[in-house]
């Protein structure tokens, strides 16, 4: 009687339990708990045979045992399911992607765990398990899935981690996917990972307390409508934004956002003829008297000239310029020396690829030696600021040749001849106007020419470049633009 009321009670227990999770009224994830499920519940082979054989029920009552044996067999599945399928407790998980991500963390976390508990416990109960005399062939089963458990949370974890954080890119996830099968060394990898994930999670948790908060503030709704001017070498495209993420979010809070429509190799002063008919088309399209220009590296010398040489100063009501060489590149000095021929052929070899990306006029020849110190300087004495607009300049740098490969040639050559540089423009040579400041970040890498415009969509640590434009965009807002 005793025993069918305990196996009974016992049932009813883990249909309680599993019932209240199921209706979120219990949360069986609940941290303490799992710590103490991963103790007990990799053991599932010997904890089942010694309820059977040395307990009064398992060797007494053979329906009540296989009751029992049934209940904790299903209450350990449902908790193991619902731990590699649905890990997350946190109420604030922004999308399903950091949900996925936040969820391999803690996965990883519970596998390292149990890597460490256990081992503890193998090492310290050898002596009690030859005590109880259980078979050895039940020692190795248990031993088995023990390790089973581990490297599934483990590599669960991970794989869920490097699918879907935004702040490892190819080469990180290539390197932390190949030294976690080495042993020891994968436990630090591990971390890291984790590390990244909890610091990708909160860094999106903020800007989604940004976003709320800002939500009838129209921050970055601007008097006059905004025209975004890129650099040599790329093209507004409709699928691919230059500007990476940052318009969306510009957009979102209010501004209205058009782009300079300019060539990727066309000279300063063909570009600025063509910026100048975008920019007249906006203003019959929007009944807007002037606009604002934020323009990113060669883009803020097209439009100066723009604006000085075509006439547009009253139809310009600021000019934004980040990292743009306004003092020219000495490493172009340099490349400025190649013979002429070898020039030209590459000229031609560029030319004729960025004809068939869409360029009309590309002139790689006199573009590329537009950025040499000689011509700046005779840009400067002839092309100059119209007082009615208003002139601003940011810039950006990196802290070392490892900080973004794809400028580290340049990086090198700027840093020698003209010190801190963002892989391609110097500090003085982006200084033009009124200038704002240097963009940094906290951690090694800095912040490159091209983070700056978010190229590659991700987050660095120590700073968010979305929210720099916000901030930007804000100011000129708030100065009446």
């Amino acid at each position: 009687m005793i025993t069918s009321i305990i196996t009974f009670v016992l049932t009813l227990i883990v249909i309680c339990i599993i019932g209240l999770d199921i209706t979120k009224k219990l949360n069986v994830l609940h941290k303490s708990f799992m710590y103490i499920f991963f103790i007990f519940a990799p053991h599932i082979v010997l904890l089942g045979h010694f309820f059977s054989e040395r307990t009064k029920i398992g060797q007494d009552n053979f329906i009540c045992k296989w009751i029992i044996l049934t209940a904790m067999i299903v209450f350990i599945s449902y908790l193991w399911m619902k731990v590699n399928i649905a890990p997350n407790t946190k109420k604030q998980i922004v999308n399903l992607r950091l949900r996925v991500m936040l969820g391999g963390r803690r996965i990883v976390l519970y596998g390292l765990y149990t890597a460490l508990i256990q081992t503890v416990i193998y090492l310290t109960s050898r002596a009690t398990i030859q005590n109880f005399g259980i078979p050895k062939k039940v020692v190795i089963i248990d031993s088995i899935i023990v390790v089973l458990t581990i490297i599934t949370l483990l590599v669960n974890g991970m794989l869920r981690i490097l699918c879907t954080s935004r702040r490892l890119n190819i080469v990180k996830r290539l390197i932390v996917g190949f030294w976690s099968f080495i042993p020891i060394i994968n436990i630090f990898i591990m971390l890291y990972a984790c590390h990244i994930a909890a610091m990708e999670y909160d860094h999106e948790c903020y800007k989604v307390i940004n976003h709320e908060a800002r939500v009838d503030s129209a921050v970055c709704k601007t008097k006059y409508p905004l025209v975004l001017v890129h650099g040599v070498g790329f093209r507004d495209l409709k699928y691919l934004n230059y500007w990476g993420r940052i318009p969306k979010e510009l957009i979102r809070n209010g501004a209205t956002v058009y782009y300079g429509n300019q060539e990727a190799w066309g000279t300063v002063e063909y570009n600025a003829k063509d910026i100048k008919d975008k920019i007249l088309d906006i203003l019959k399209e929007t009944g807007c008297e002037k606009v604002n220009i934020i323009a990113h590296s060669k883009g803020g010398l097209d439009a100066r000239y723009m604006i000085s040489k075509l006439e547009m100063g009253d139809y310009v009501a600021s000019l934004t310029m980040i990292s743009s060489p306004h003092r020219g590149c000495k490493f172009v000095d340099i490349a400025c020396k190649i013979p002429d021929k070898i020039y030209k052929a590459v000229a031609r070899f560029f030319d004729k690829h960025y004809k068939l990306l869409g360029d009309k006029n590309p002139d790689f020849y006199t573009a590329s030696r537009q950025f040499s110190t000689y011509h700046s300087k005779k840009f400067n004495e002839e092309v100059k600021d119209v007082e009615q607009v208003y002139y601003q300049s940011y810039t950006s740098v990196v802290k070392n040749i490892f900080s973004d490969y794809v400028v580290a040639i340049p990086y090198i050559f700027v840093k020698l001849t003209e010190g801190e540089n963002d892989g391609l423009v110097a500090i003085d040579s982006a200084k033009w106007g009124e200038f704002k400041g240097i963009f940094r970040n906290k951690g090694r890498r800095g912040i490159s020419h091209g983070d700056i415009i978010d190229l590659r969509r991700e987050d660095y640590k120590g700073f968010d470049v979305i929210e720099k434009y916000v901030e930007i965009v804000s100011e000129l807002k708030n100065k009446g633009y």
